[in-house]
């Protein structure tokens, strides 16, 4: 039986408007003080319960691709963006968490990217779309940890 070309054209479509936002959003930060890779762990711990998160989780809530995870929080440890020490819970593990200076950097980056994400999507696509477009993703995303 052929393959459904409709999955693999929505496919196309999908990843084709994902490299295009990636590229845009990534020139947004050229000359920024922090990379978007920077911004992206930054933004992830702030979002985590319990005050951080262990590598491993880590590299599991980052949105960015990143196969160096513990080579790039060590860069930001020692620019004083995050630190790292003992996981309270399991001693044996390390917890890695924002510092003053990672929040003082998420807060001024913050509105800047935001505004950047919602000219981007906002800009093509209507506040239902938006909605919809969110329902899908979230759709797909369950779908492949359920798979």
């Amino acid at each position: 039986m052929a393959a459904d070309k409709t999955a693999e054209q929505a496919w196309e479509s999908l990843a084709r408007a994902h490299v295009a936002l990636m590229r845009r959003f990534q020139a947004d930060f050229r000359g920024a003080e922090v990379s978007m890779r920077e911004y992206d762990v930054l933004l992830t711990l702030a979002r985590c319960p319990y005050g951080g998160a262990r590598l491993c989780e880590l590299n599991d809530r980052v949105l960015l691709d990143q196969s160096s995870i513990s080579r790039l929080v060590e860069r930001m440890d020692a620019e004083g963006l995050v630190e790292r020490g003992p996981d309270p819970v399991d001693r044996r593990g390390t917890r890695v968490r924002l510092t003053d200076r990672g929040r003082a950097v998420l807060r001024r980056m913050g509105p800047r990217h935001a505004a950047a994400i919602a000219e981007s999507l906002g800009g093509a696509l209507t506040k239902e779309e938006l909605v919809t477009l969110r329902g899908l993703a979230d759709k797909v995303l369950q779908a492949q940890a359920e798979g």
